[in-house]
């Protein structure tokens, strides 16, 4: 079996990227995160200032991909039924039936989630996880693929309700989306002032979901995965990786979905990149955007300015990751997966 996708796959990646560029300037890094949610049917956490294309992103991909978009705008008056749905009184028949709620779409955009109360909040995480809503004991399955892409706005805490560190842990990545060079934003003011770019959708959620699976299929290496277990291992006991002085800076580490999360992004970013099997920076890469929302500082961190993305940095300084594998070995251990 060849250790290279499909070449319809590496197509198909290249055109759905090339149809979200014609509108989206920039922003590559989120875009690519995104990419990766979509194929691990992971969730996205993102934070950044109003007018990064957040919206622009995900309502472009859903075009592309022809999957519904939903754009939910999390308000303090919410409550869990604005989400999910509710049961209606018909007066005419006299009987109750269904409204089913925004959640109910492939892409669906939560936008400021942490300006909704816990209620509102947990509904949300509750679906993220079971994909699934329960209304009046009747069970309603949410579309597949189900991605969710909340965020959260750095610049203003008046009004907000943070989100609490075991619900935050459902999802998969949390990325920081930057202002964009000047070059970029000059782009962006010629595109925006001009002509607006036709998108063509160049898939569907059938082929969607045939990506997914192949997706899975990526080999990844053991000792990926040992690297992936102890990086998270490092976040609950640093003096195991030789960092005892970090110790006090870290209230509570990361969960096993951290692990789980590293491997799943590191599949899906082997398959982005052209490979059926995945290599050390593939792992690395990933470390920061599943760690930083996962792992709890201490008030003593927080006290000496010290940030989440400092420790990781010293915890990835700290933790070697494996030599890479060698291709030949990964496209035999990819075969072999293949024919079992």
């Amino acid at each position: 079996m060849s250790d290279q996708p499909h070449p319809s796959t590496a197509a198909l990646m290249e055109r759905i990227l090339y149809e979200v560029k014609r509108v989206v300037v920039g922003q590559d890094r989120f875009l690519e995160r995104v990419l990766i949610a979509l194929l691990s049917q992971g969730h996205l956490l993102v934070e950044g200032v109003p007018g990064l294309a957040k919206t622009l992103t995900v309502k472009t991909l859903a075009r592309t991909t022809r999957g519904s978009f939903k754009r939910i705008q999390f308000t303090p008056d919410l409550v869990p039924a604005d989400l999910v749905g509710t049961r209606i009184y018909n007066p005419r028949s006299g009987e109750f039936g269904t409204s089913l709620g925004p959640v109910f779409a492939n892409l669906l955009l939560a936008d400021e989630i942490n300006r909704a109360p816990a209620k509102v909040q947990s509904a949300l995480l509750e679906v993220m996880q079971e994909r699934q809503v329960t209304i009046a004991g009747e069970t309603h399955k949410v579309p597949e693929p189900f991605v969710v892409m909340a965020t959260q706005n750095p610049i203003e805490t008046e009004g907000t309700y943070p989100l609490p560190e075991a619900q935050v842990d459902r999802f998969m990545m949390k990325v920081l989306v930057d202002y964009p060079s000047e070059e970029e934003e000059f782009v962006i003011a010629q595109r925006v002032t001009g002509e607006p770019a036709a998108v063509s959708a160049v898939t569907d959620m059938h082929e969607l979901a045939a990506l997914q699976r192949e997706c899975r299929a990526v080999y990844c290496d053991p000792s990926l995965m040992q690297y992936a277990v102890r990086m998270v291992a490092a976040t609950r006991n640093p003096a195991k990786a030789g960092l005892a002085e970090m110790a006090p800076w870290i209230t509570y580490g990361a969960s096993p979905r951290a692990t789980i999360g590293m491997i799943e992004g590191a599949k899906a970013l082997a398959l982005l990149r052209g490979r059926r099997y995945a290599l050390p920076e593939d792992v690395t890469d990933l470390v920061p955007d599943v760690l930083r929302h996962r792992v709890v500082l201490s008030y003593e961190a927080l006290a000496s300015d010290i940030s989440t993305d400092t420790v990781i940095q010293r915890l990835l300084a700290a933790v070697p990751a494996p030599d890479k594998p060698l291709v030949t070995s990964a496209a035999e251990a990819a075969g072999a997966l293949k024919r079992v």
